[in-house]
């Protein structure tokens, strides 16, 4: 087994490793797409680790520009843990990937015992979108959804910062506002976000964390508490999830440790098909 850094020339290799292992590889894919596998210090790049057999890919890490370790690494996911930080001389953040994988990789850099504000295996679920069940609400218009509009910005960053602090372990600061807000304004800007409404008024918050030709990653479902228990949110999951379907997907995934959102998707067609671990520092 060799382990060595990836480029732009190593693209055909690394997607065809990871198109058969794409509902737990999305965040390498989606961002290797929109920023390509150099790294220049730009948001979405990273330095990313190849493990090769008989030069063929068997498994890959990235070290992000926020400090996440990611990674798709059946075998040797410690070494290419090692490798990408070691290369990348900056600190980790967090990882995000396969329970086995994150946990070998975490043990290699000496972060077991590491303070974190999340550090979760949460549910994977996965749904082909031929199989979507649409909810009554949003086919006679009750709830309606639709992108959202410039107005509506700042009540969604509060959303949005909500999420994070909620969902993950987050704290109310400066830069947590401006890196949520960063994250909210790129889904909007790539239309993978939209608005469930009611009278006007928007309920819910539904988008994609990463989107590519074939699947989608829901993340980032918001809805107040006042309004919770009502069906906003899966009508909002449902409505972007047509939209991907128009776009050409065939298959969306999201992760999950709640079960009254496990709850949520499963009602609109979401089956579980194993776990992904996400751990986030302090």
């Amino acid at each position: 087994m060799t382990i060595r850094p990836l480029t732009s020339a190593d693209g055909p290799p690394f997607d065809a490793f990871l198109a058969p292992l794409r509902d737990s590889s999305m965040f390498l894919r989606g961002n290797a797409r929109r920023a390509g596998l150099d790294y220049l210090a730009q948001p979405f790049q990273a330095i990313y680790a190849g493990a090769f057999r008989d030069d063929r890919l068997a498994g890959v890490a990235a070290h992000y520009w926020n400090g996440m370790v990611v990674l798709q690494a059946p075998e040797h996911a410690g070494g290419l843990a090692r490798a990408c930080v070691d290369w990348s001389k900056r600190p980790v953040t967090g990882f995000a990937g396969p329970v086995a994988h994150v946990r070998d990789a975490r043990t290699a850099l000496g972060l077991d015992a590491a303070e974190a504000a999340l550090d979760e295996d949460e549910l994977m679920y996965g749904l082909e979108l031929a199989d979507l069940v649409v909810p009554a609400a949003l086919s006679n218009g009750t709830i309606v959804c639709r992108a959202p509009r410039p107005d509506e910005r700042d009540l969604l960053c509060e959303w949005r910062l909500a999420y994070d602090i909620e969902l993950l372990g987050t704290t109310d600061s400066a830069e947590t506002r401006t890196r949520s807000a960063e994250f909210l304004d790129t889904q909007i800007a790539d239309q993978n976000a939209w608005v469930a409404v009611v009278d006007g008024v928007p309920v819910s918050l539904s988008a994609f964390n990463a989107a590519l030709p074939d699947i989608v990653q829901l993340g980032g479902i918001y809805t107040p508490p006042p309004l919770r228990g009502r069906g906003y949110a899966k009508v909002g999951v449902a409505a972007s999830l047509l939209v991907a379907r128009e776009r050409g997907a065939s298959r969306a995934v999201l992760f999950t440790s709640n079960p009254n959102a496990a709850r949520c998707y499963e009602a609109v067609g979401f089956r579980r098909t194993g776990n992904y671990s996400l751990v986030l520092f302090r």
